[in-house]
C-alpha cells in the first residue's frame, strides 16, 4: 500500500432512502464501487438535494464502513457547485471529476494506483482500459448504463402501480444487448476454442452445457470446479487469475482451417461480453431494485431471461456478495428462466426507434450539387471575413512561454497561434470583466489558459472528458500561475453552471450543436469553431438539420451529404474540390446559425485568418438579443 495519498472528496447527492438503497441511484452505485475496490481514500460527503435534512437521514447500515458526512450544496467548493454529481476534487484545489462515469474510472485508477496487487481492481476498466471511457452524448452504450437505465429504474420506482406494469424500454434494450453476440479482442481464437469443444461433445455424444450449468453452485461455492461453457471459462478463469485448461487452449488442424465466417458466435457472460467490468457494477443496484419491486408486485419475469442469469452470475463474481452485504442489500436468489421466442421478439418489438444505433444513411450516392441547388432559393449572406484583424489584437509569440504550445512542430504551433488570435480577439470584444468564460471540449488547453492569461480579470473554466489532456492543461497553467483557472473533466451534459461566454476550438462533429445548446440554455454569448462535419448525425438529442428554413428545404439524407463534402477541406485536395467543400462547410454553419437566431441570438458565420491557418476555419460568433 502507497501512502502520501492526496486525500480527495467525494461528493454525492441525496434525495431519498428506498428499502436497501440510497437515491439517485448514481449515489448507490458509487458507493457500491467503494465498497468493492474496498477504498478508502476518499473522503465522502452526501449533499442533500432537498432542504431540513437531519444527520439521522442516512441509516448507518446503507453506507458500509464508509465514514459518510452531510454537507450543504452551498457548501461545496466553487467549481463542484456548477456540476451534477457525483463528482470528486482534491481538498482545496481547482481540479474536478464530475459525471458517474469519470468518477468511477477515477475511483478505480486511485485504488489501483494505492495498492498495486488490486489487478482485479484495474480489470474493471475492461480491455485497454476504455470501458464507459466514451462520453454518453456520443456512446449508446455509455448512455445506456449512464443515464438510461438508473432513470428508468427511479421512473419505475416511483411510478403509481396502474404505470408501472410494463417493463421500462432500456431495460428491456439491456435483455436484448446481452442476446447479441460478443465482440471481444482475439475473439476469433476464443471462438476456434467452442467450435473444438462442441466438435467434441457431439463427437462423445456429450452435449456441452450451457451457461445456465454453472448457475447451481450453491452460495459461497465460487467455481471450484470449471464452468460447463466455454465463454463461461475464459471469463471466471480472468477473475480468479487461472489459466484456461490446455484442453482448450489446443487446436485441431481442421479447427484452424475453418473460416472465420463458419465459427460459432459467443454468448454474454457479463453485460459488455465475456469480462467482468464495472459496467456491471453500474448496473448491478439499478437491475436489483427493478427486480425487488417486481417481485414485490408479483410480476412475472419471464420475458427477462437473459438479465436473470446475468443478475445470478454477477453474485457469483469474488466480492460482489461482499460488497452487497456491507451496503445491506439483500440480494435474490432467482430461479432459472426460460422464454419462447416469440415472446422475446415481442417485447424486444417495444423498445423504442430512438434507442436503436441505426443510421439508415450511411451510405450516399452523388455529389452535393443537387443539395446545394436546393438552398440557391435561401437568401444568406457569404461567409465574412475576422471582424478583428492580427493588427487590432494578436498573442504573440513571447505572449506565452513555449510549453503551453506543447511539443508541436513550429509550422503547426504556428496556426494554432494564428487559430488563438482568431478566437481571443473574437472573446475580447464580447467580455467584460468578472465574465465566466467557459472552455468547452478543451483539450490540452490552449483556449482557456491564453483566455485567462490574456484576461486576468475574467474567470474560466476548462472543461474536457480526456483526462491526460485535462491535467497536461493544469500543468501550463500552473507554470503560469494562473489564479482564475478551472479544470473539470466531464461531459458536456454534467456542467450546469451559469456562465457569460461559451468558447470552443475544432468541437468535433455533434460536439458543436451540444457547445451551442448549452450557450443557449445559459443565454450566453458564443464563440465556436467546428470541425469534423463529417461525423455529424441524428443522435437521441439532435435532429438535423438545425434550422426551420433548412428543414423545409433538406431531408435529413441531403444534410447528411452537405456535411460529409464539408470536410473536404484539406490543403492536397485539388482547388475545385476544396471550394466545394468551403462551401458545404459554410452551409452547415448556417444551418447552425439560423437555427440558433430562432432563440433569439444573433449570429455571424465568419472565417478566420489567415485562411491557411486551418482548413476548418470558420467561426460561429453569437451574441444574445
Amino acid at each position: 500500500m502507497k501512502d502520501n495519498v492526496a486525500e480527495e472528496h467525494l461528493y454525492l447527492a441525496f434525495s431519498h432512502q428506498y428499502r436497501d438503497s440510497i437515491f439517485p441511484l448514481h449515489t448507490s452505485i458509487s458507493l457500491f464501487l467503494l465498497s468493492y475496490c474496498d477504498c478508502k481514500l476518499f473522503k465522502v460527503f452526501l449533499v442533500p438535494t432537498g432542504e431540513d435534512v437531519g444527520d439521522q437521514c442516512v441509516t448507518k447500515n446503507l453506507i458500509g464502513d464508509l465514514e459518510v458526512h452531510l454537507i450543504s450544496r452551498g457548501q461545496l467548493p466553487v467549481v463542484v457547485q456548477s456540476c451534477s454529481l457525483p463528482a470528486v476534487v482534491v481538498k482545496d484545489d481547482k481540479f474536478c471529476r464530475a459525471g458517474l462515469s469519470v468518477v468511477l474510472r477515477h475511483i478505480i485508477q486511485k485504488t489501483f494506483e494505492a495498492d498495486p496487487s488490486k489487478k482485479d481492481v484495474l480489470a474493471l476498466l475492461g480491455f485497454k482500459k476504455t470501458c464507459l471511457k466514451a462520453c454518453a452524448e456520443v456512446s449508446q452504450w455509455t448512455r445506456l448504463c449512464e443515464i438510461s437505465i438508473p432513470l428508468a429504474v427511479e421512473r419505475f420506482l416511483t411510478a403509481s402501480p396502474e404505470h408501472c406494469q410494463a417493463i421500462p424500454p432500456d431495460i428491456l434494450l439491456f435483455e436484448r444487448k446481452l442476446g447479441e453476440p460478443v465482440r471481444v479482442h482475439n475473439d476469433d481464437k476464443i471462438r476456434r476454442q467452442k467450435l473444438q469443444q462442441q466438435k467434441a461433445g457431439a463427437k462423445t455424444g456429450v452435449p456441452v452445457l450451457g451457461e445456465e450449468a454453472a448457475e447451481e453452485l450453491k452460495p459461497g461455492e465460487v467455481h471450484e470446479h470449471p464452468p460447463s461453457s466455454l465463454e463461461l471459462s475464459v471469463a471466471f478463469s480472468k477473475l480468479l487469475a487461472q489459466e484456461a485448461p490446455d484442453a482448450i487452449n489446443r487446436e485441431a488442424p481442421h479447427i484452424r482451417r475453418t473460416k472465420t465466417a463458419d465459427l460459432p458466435l459467443l454468448d454474454h457472460v457479463f453485460a459488455e461480453g465475456l469480462y467482468f467490468t464495472v459496467a456491471d457494477l453500474v448496473l448491478l443496484p439499478c437491475i436489483h431494485q427493478f427486480l425487488v419491486s417486481s417481485k414485490k408486485q408479483g410480476k412475472n419475469l419471464v420475458n427477462l431471461p437473459l438479465i436473470s442469469s446475468w443478475y445470478r452470475r454477477v453474485q457469483e463474481v469474488p466480492g460482489v456478495k461482499k460488497a452487497a452485504g456491507k451496503c445491506n442489500m439483500e440480494l435474490l436468489q432467482l430461479p432459472e428462466l426460460t422464454s419462447a421466442p416469440e415472446e422475446r421478439l415481442h417485447d424486444s418489438a417495444s423498445v423504442p426507434d430512438e434507442l436503436e444505433e441505426v443510421n439508415e444513411y450511411s451510405h450516399f450516392i452523388g455529389g452535393p450539387r443537387p443539395t446545394m441547388t436546393k438552398l440557391m432559393c435561401l437568401r444568406h449572406p457569404e461567409a465574412g471575413t475576422h471582424p478583428s484583424s492580427s493588427a487590432d489584437f494578436s498573442i504573440s509569440e513571447n505572449s506565452l512561454p513555449a510549453s503551453h504550445m506543447g511539443k508541436m512542430s513550429r509550422d503547426r504551433a504556428l496556426r494554432k497561434q494564428q487559430q488563438l488570435n482568431n478566437l481571443v480577439a473574437a472573446v475580447t470584444k464580447l467580455a467584460k470583466p468578472g465574465d465566466l468564460i467557459v472552455d468547452f471540449c478543451s483539450g490540452g488547453g490552449h483556449v482557456g489558459i491564453a483566455l485567462a492569461y490574456m484576461m486576468p480579470s475574467c474567470q474560466v473554466v476548462l472543461i474536457e472528458n480526456k483526462e491526460l489532456s485535462l491535467i497536461r492543461a493544469k500543468d501550463r497553467s500552473d507554470e503560469l500561475g494562473l489564479n482564475n483557472i478551472w479544470f473539470i473533466q466531464a461531459n458536456l451534459d454534467y456542467f450546469n453552471g451559469a456562465f457569460n461566454i461559451g468558447v470552443a476550438l475544432h468541437a468535433c462533429g455533434v460536439a458543436t450543436d451540444m457547445v451551442i445548446e448549452h450557450c443557449l440554455r445559459a443565454r450566453a454569448a458564443f464563440v465556436i469553431s467546428p470541425c469534423c462535419y463529417g461525423f455529424i448525425q441524428n443522435t437521441v438529442k439532435f435532429k438535423y438539420p438545425r434550422s426551420r428554413q433548412f428543414k423545409e428545404i433538406l431531408s435529413y439524407k441531403e444534410h447528411m451529404v452537405l456535411c460529409r463534402f464539408a470536410d473536404q477541406t484539406a490543403v492536397q485536395l485539388p482547388p475545385d474540390r476544396r471550394l466545394i467543400g468551403k462551401q458545404c462547410m459554410g452551409l452547415v454553419d448556417l444551418d447552425r446559425a439560423w437555427a440558433a437566431e430562432e432563440h433569439n441570438y444573433s449570429v455571424q458565420v465568419i472565417s478566420m485568418e489567415p485562411e491557411s491557418c486551418s482548413p476548418k476555419n470558420n467561426m460561429l460568433v453569437g451574441i444574445p438579443a
